[in-house]
């Protein structure tokens, strides 16, 4: 079974370092990796609103994911991208514990969770 690594990315500088990061471990590894934006709504959140954040996440993150897959694609490798809503320390863990990713980059460093129980 190949690894599984979950790159949170959230636009920043910072992210595109962790992306850069999370790529090169992958290629490394010949590890699939999943690269998650959180989209956080106003406490507490209600269903509307947190619809309406999601559907504009998803559009601006898109735009964001466009280049990144450019760049995974020019070293061989095809990402898959998703958008989430939540708290983003929550939603990363909760994705990586559903996909069982073995790594999570984040802010440019990898680090090792456990197997998912």
């Amino acid at each position: 079974m190949n690894a599984r690594i979950l790159c949170g990315y959230d636009g920043s500088a910072a992210a595109e370092k962790s992306f850069e990061s999370a790529l090169t471990l992958a290629k490394g590894f010949s590890a699939e990796l999943c690269v998650l934006a959180v989209a956080q709504p106003p406490e507490p959140p209600e269903d509307v609103e947190t619809e309406a954040l999601l559907e504009s996440a998803e559009a601006r993150f898109e735009q964001q994911f466009t280049a990144l897959r450019q760049k995974a694609a020019a070293t061989g490798q095809t990402p898959r991208f998703e958008v989430a809503a939540g708290h983003p320390a929550e939603q990363i863990l909760y994705h990586a514990d559903s996909w069982r990713a073995d790594h999570i980059v984040r802010n440019g460093l990898p680090g090792s969770i456990g197997p998912a129980s």
